[in-house]
This record gives structure tokens, sequence and C-alpha cells, in this order.
């Protein structure tokens, strides 16, 4: 009776085992990674970020799970770009300077001052133009593109030298800025300096010395505390640099249809909680409000903006059209056609 007892509780443990082994080889994970801190209300691709994980782990019953790895854990955003691309990870949000590593033609994007207001750039990267550039990026990179999120609203600059009121008081001042070839090709044809430097480095940069400013959003000024080693700000909402998200494609082929939708669900539905949270943050006593106390804040008037882009779009149209050819033009004119269309 005791064999018989030990067999039994043997073929339980065995059964147990195997039930244990078909889940793990049945549940499919999503390696995540986002630039900043997770957190439902700190930040635009940190909430999109907790969102996504939710509504897929909820949508498939567990069958898919998330796995964020946030605050760029996983290296620069660059190298990232290429874990996805590889397989090793699954899902970037990346910036459009990471992306550039592998898709350059997102400088498409970089036309200063193109955008009359926010509610026009998600028009626009929503719409036909968004999913032309999306197809594009896959057709290119062989990876999946599955929307463009807010990374905090358009850019402005600080810096701690002089109030920027005037083009002219853009001249000689160091600007940090992305990697990319058009922005550095924007700051010099305001009179500025670029400065390309690292995410990770830019705090400690505009605190030596390095460089005299930055340009970003408002919220990212904000969390990253730049206001610690900065003294102005201008507002000038003259570039709109969106995150983008990208997934591997070989593991979106081996998602079942109904997985896929839940993902592309979940990626839309992360992406509008960006921009929510990116405009209420703006908008809030972490936003504006609060960096009114720290810095002296000063609204770009329209007449003003008008001479920063009449300095920098013939630049950036140029470089566009002479560096991507007759692609190039076609897609800068569609995006232009798309941005006149959502104005």
């Amino acid at each position: 009776m005791q064999t018989v007892r030990k067999f039994s509780v043997m073929l339980a443990a065995c059964a147990m085992l195997m039930l244990v082994a078909q889940t793990a080889m049945a549940t499919k994970t999503i390696k995540m990674h986002h630039l900043n801190k997770n957190g439902a209300f700190d930040n635009p691709s940190g909430a999109a970020a907790v969102v996504f994980k939710n509504l897929v782990e909820a949508g498939t019953n567990g069958e898919v799970k998330v796995q964020i790895f946030p605050s760029g854990q996983l290296g620069k955003d660059a190298d990232v770009v290429q874990q996805v691309k590889s397989g090793i990870i699954q899902l970037g949000v990346h910036s459009v300077g990471g992306v550039a590593s592998v898709y350059p033609m997102i400088s498409v994007l970089d036309i200063p001052f193109a955008f009359p207001n926010i509610a026009a750039t998600y028009e626009v990267l929503d719409g036909p133009f968004g999913q032309k550039l999306g197809a594009d990026i896959e057709a290119k990179t062989g990876i999946k593109a599955l929307g463009f999120s807010d990374s905090g609203g358009f850019f402005q600059f600080t810096n701690s030298k002089r109030p920027i009121k005037t083009l002219e008081d853009m001249k000689g001042l160091k600007i940090r800025t992305m990697g990319l070839d058009t922005h550095k090709k924007l700051i010099s044809g305001l009179g500025g300096q670029p400065a390309a430097i690292a995410w990770s480095e830019v705090y400690t940069a505009l605190q030596t010395g390095v460089a005299d400013g930055q340009m970003n959003p408002v919220p990212i000024i904000e969390f990253a505390k730049l206001y610690e080693v900065q003294k102005y700000l201008t507002l000038s909402n003259h570039l709109f640099a969106p995150h983008v998200w990208l997934m591997n494609k070989d593991f979106y082929n081996s998602l079942t249809p109904a997985e896929q939708k839940v993902v592309e669900a979940a990626a839309k539905a992360a992406i509008v909680t960006s921009r929510g949270i990116a405009n209420s943050i703006e908008a809030s006593d972490r936003g504006l409000p609060f960096l009114n106390e720290k810095l002296e804040v000063y609204s770009l008037p329209e007449a003003e903006k008008v001479k920063f882009r009449e300095a920098t779009l013939p630049v950036i149209q140029e470089h566009i059209e002479k560096t991507f050819g007759a692609e190039g033009k076609e897609m800068l004119e569609a995006f232009l056609a798309a941005v006149q269309s959502a104005s």
C-alpha cells in the first residue's frame, strides 16, 4: 500500500511538472525598453509602459507577459534599437535619435516650427502620414513600428547665459543636441554652437559649462531637474520629436492573430496615455507653473518665431533632400502636406 501511495505521489508530481513546463512554454515574454523611470504618473514613457503591460497581460489572460526595463537599463538608445532588431529584446520605446541609427530618414520630422499646435502633431502621426512613415521604417529596417507616442510635448530652449528673446540672442550659445545632423544644423542655423552629448551626460555637461543650454520638452526639463543647472527657459515650440515604438518583427509574427490585436490595441492606448500625461504634467505644478518659480521664462512671440523658422527651414530642407534624394524629398512633401491638412 505504501508503495502504491508513493507511486501516486510521484505521478502527481510529474503531472504538475509537466503542467508547469507546458505553461512556461506557452507563456511569451515581451522585454520592453524605455528611457525614463517607470510610473503611471511620473512621465509619458513610464506611464505608457505601465499601461501597455497591464493591457497586454490582461488581454491575453497572462499568456503574454511584459517585462519592463526603464531608465535605459539595457544601454544607450541606439544600441537598444539594435537589440530589438536582433531579437535580444522584443520592444523598445525610442527617441528619434535612437531610431536614426537604423532609419536616418526619421529626420523628416525635424522641420522647425512645423506644427501650429500639439493636437496637430497627434493628427499627423496617427493619420496616413504616420502609417506611411511606419511602413517605410518596417520596409527599410525589418522592425515593426507600432506607433508614435509623446516624449513630453514641444521642444523648448533653456540656457545659463542669457534670456533668448530674439534670433541674435542665440549667437554663440553652446546648445546640447542629440546626435542628429538635423538638430545640429538647426542650432548652427540659429547662430549657436551645437554640442552632441549623450542624454546620461547632459546634467553634468550643463553643470560644468561644457554646454550652455539644451532643448527638450517641459516635462523632461522638470523631471531631469535641469532647472538646477539652467537659468533661462524660452518657450519656442520649435520641434516635436515623438517616441517611436519598435517591435521585433519575428516576435510579432510569432504571436497569434488574437495576441497581435491585443498588442496593437495596447500600444495605441499606451500612446494616448503618453499624450495625456505629457499635457497634464506641463500644465501642473510639475510643469510650467513649477518652472516659472525656478527659471526666468519667456514665450517667443510669433513674429520672432518667423525669423527663427526662416533662418533654419532652408538649411534643414536642403539637408534632407541632399542626404536622402528623391525619396527623402517625397517623404518630406508628404509630411508637410499632412501638417497643412491638420492645420
